[in-house]
């Protein structure tokens, strides 16, 4: 029975266990890799693994996997990473999976400082990480300090500045209240948008030395290879676009690279050991690839992988729909459910302020009724007076023929008697229409209150309103499928250690070969916000210049001179081949 190997295989995360055979190549283990966690857009990925120096290299397909220099240990380890980046990443990433994957991979660098981030534009991403993660900011349940144990931000931007955790926790949380509604791929994808134009995204960098000597670096991402000082991984000083390369070969440590234009003179450079120029051919190869593919019609898996992606993005659109419906739904059974428990509490309150007037109501109709006695003991008085008053005039008419001054006597009397009934008279009037009015009220309270009565009778017997919504959501098999990987060609399976002589090369593009350079016209996705520009001025205020690298001053100096990544990049590959290769060999 064959020997097996046992092998442990990183994602960005999970960690998957193999059992291999010694014949096994590494595009078997490779393929066994994506169809175990359901990718297939394979041709940005590889498996990494650290060599028998210490160095990191990539597993070669072609070859078995136990005659490569992984560094022996049981189980053999590696890693399953981005190899090769897409120009746009919002464009040209095809699968959900693919994108997290990328997604997680260029977070841990951005995090772990393998690019360089601004730290306006790291608190924006942090937000969208955030997003991705928690969902929709919710202020009852994401209390103060919710972030605390979250690894947000990259700790060269945390000692930078003179901001507590709370409020850096602060400034995320009002980027994230604004991006409510985005799924997780939403949230990603913007994530990814931002990252691919920071200027080190995607650029593996290599020490290099020109015929002179001078120590450079040589970085090869999607579009091309440019040259960099040794001290500056942001700024290139001369590049050369995958559409000016014909040709890449290397002998020993020298590296050369035929430009399409046959006048201009071969670019040529020089590596500290071998193995070197065995990657970046490697990755010169896979990226020019991936450069030329990305100009030409999409293969028929290609295609089917878009359709099917369209497919998914409109089924979730509409499950979202149904969801949002659903979530609305129950959010106006929950509002009528509160409104009815307010109608009746208020109901209840009216009730009791019923009672209370009825009370009082009660109290007026006693009041009312000790009125009316006393009305009717001041009508009696009143018929008294009366009385008094008709015989007072019978007796001054008796005594007619009295003595004047008797006489002016009993018609003072008379007249004052008469004064006094028409007073009382007014009185009773008065305290009549009074009696009048409390007894009417009383009506109308007595009356009121039945009908509140009646009302809070009917509120607490009525059911309260809820609107239930079924939702179906169909769940569709995810399909597995081999994929091919066909980008990256490797040379002789044969290996030799750094100090023996070896010559390999590839031909990137024939005669007859024709491609368009890439476009450098694009903006900058966080110069379109001048919130973001806010936020830079804000944080600048708390700036500790002490803890200031030299790649932050290097970025300020471009900021301020106005470049950015394009128009970089669009100023050094501007010109003829020829003059570029001079101007490299003069550094």
């Amino acid at each position: 029975m064959p020997k097996t190997v046992n092998v442990h295989v990183s994602t960005a995360d999970a960690e998957l266990e193999f059992a291999i055979q010694s014949s096994t190549t590494g595009k078997q283990l490779f393929d066994q890799v994506t169809r175990t966690i359901g990718l297939r857009e394979t041709w940005y990925f590889g498996l990494q693994y650290t060599d028998t120096y210490g160095l990191l290299g990539w597993l070669e397909l072609k070859k078995k996997v136990q005659s490569q220099d992984v560094k022996k240990e049981t189980p053999l380890k590696f890693k399953l990473k981005v190899k090769y980046y897409p120009e746009d990443a919002g464009e040209e990433l095809i699968q959900e999976i693919t994108r997290h994957m990328f997604y997680l991979q260029v977070r841990e660098s951005v995090l772990t400082e393998e690019y360089y981030c601004p730290p306006e534009t790291a608190v924006l991403l942090a937000s969208y990480a955030v997003q991705a993660k928690f969902g929709d900011y919710k202020p009852h349940s994401h209390k103060e300090g919710f972030l605390e144990k979250e690894r947000l931000l990259a700790p060269r931007v945390l000692s930078q500045h003179s901001l507590s955790k709370q409020q850096w926790e602060d400034r995320v949380v009002t980027w994230y209240s604004e991006h409510k509604g985005m799924t997780r791929d939403d949230s990603t994808l913007e994530y990814l948008k931002i990252v691919q134009d920071l200027e080190m995204y995607g650029i593996n960098y290599f020490d290099i030395t020109n015929k002179k000597g001078s120590p450079l670096l040589l970085g090869i991402d999607a579009l091309g290879v440019n040259i960099y000082g040794k001290d500056d991984k942001l700024t290139p000083k001369i590049g050369f676009p995958w559409s000016d390369i014909r040709h890449v070969s290397f002998a020993n440590k020298k590296f050369l690279i035929k430009p399409v234009d046959k006048q201009a003179p071969d670019f040529v450079f020089y590596v500290t050991k071998m193995r070197q120029n065995k990657r970046i051919l490697d990755l010169c190869m896979g990226n020019h690839e991936l450069y030329m593919r990305r100009r030409k019609p999409d293969s028929i898996e290609v295609q089917q992988m878009k359709a099917h992606a369209r497919e998914e993005k409109e089924m979730k659109v509409g499950e979202r729909m149904a969801l949002q419906k659903e979530k609305q739904a129950r959010e106006d059974a929950e509002r009528q459910h509160q409104e009815m428990v307010e109608r009746i509490r208020h109901y209840e309150e009216e009730m009791e302020k019923a009672h209370r007037d009825l009370e009082l109501s009660k109290a007026e109709a006693l009041l009312l009724e000790q009125r009316m006695r006393e009305a009717e003991e001041e009508r009696e008085e009143l018929e008294e007076a009366q009385r008094k008053a008709d015989e007072a005039r019978r007796h001054a008419e008796e005594a007619i023929h009295l003595e004047k001054a008797e006489r002016e006597i009993k018609e003072r009397e008379a007249a004052e008697a008469q004064f006094l009934l028409e007073q009382k008279l007014e009185e009773a009037r008065e305290r009549e229409e009074e009696t009048r009015k409390l007894h009417e009220e009383l009506e109308a309270a007595r009356h009121e209150m039945e009908i509140k009565e009646r009302a809070l009778e009917e509120a607490r017997n009525a059911p309260p309103k809820i609107i239930t919504v079924v939702h179906e959501v169909k769940q569709e098999k995810a399909e597995n499928h081999r994929n091919e990987n066909p980008l990256i060609q490797n040379g002789s399976d044969s290996s030799s250690d750094d100090d023996s002589e070896e010559r390999k090369g590839h031909d990137l593009l024939s005669d007859n070969d024709v491609l368009e350079p890439p476009s450098y016209d694009r903006v900058i996705v966080v110069d379109k916000d001048v919130r973001v520009k806010a936020l830079s001025d804000e944080l600048a205020a708390s700036k500790v210049d002490s803890q200031m690298t030299r790649n932050d001053v290097i970025y300020r100096k471009n900021q301020s001179e106005g470049r950015d990544k394009y128009k970089t990049l669009k100023q050094i590959r501007a010109g003829n081949t020829k003059h570029r290769v001079e101007v490299f060999e003069s550094l």
